[in-house]
């Protein structure tokens, strides 16, 4: 085994466990952690790969991204409202660091825009 596919074979497992504890923490989100398990196991272990597909967690979440490049309106709030509340806890914590707080309001706002007009919304 290279050390370029124990990178992404160990990155995956440990995005699986975070996506997993978001799963049960309200402040960490799950989806991204998630999709970047998606993407370790595909670049690393077909096998790996297969099995994450083949979970109720993957199904639930990302297996209608995949296919058909989209995400149900429920899908899109839940990972839009985590993402916002994780964002506006962050905001209210910078305090006095007014170059954070518009930096975060950016990324914030991209994330929103992305999530919107560039993810496909499917019924």
């Amino acid at each position: 085994m290279n050390i370029k596919k124990a990178f992404f074979i160990v990155s995956g497992c440990v995005s699986l466990v975070l996506c997993v504890v978001g799963a049960v923490v309200p402040l960490l989100p799950s989806v991204p952690f998630l999709l970047l398990s998606v993407i370790c196991f595909a670049k690393s272990s077909p096998k790996l790969h297969q099995w994450l597909q083949s979970t109720k967690l993957y199904k639930k979440n990302m297996e209608t991204y995949f296919q058909r490049k989209g995400m149900t309106w429920k899908t899109k709030l839940r990972v839009l409202g985590m993402t916002t509340a994780l964002m506006a806890f962050s905001f209210f914590m910078m305090g006095d660091m007014p170059t954070g707080r518009i930096v975060l309001c950016i990324v914030w706002a991209a994330h929103l825009l992305y999530f919107i007009f560039g993810v496909k919304t499917i019924s």
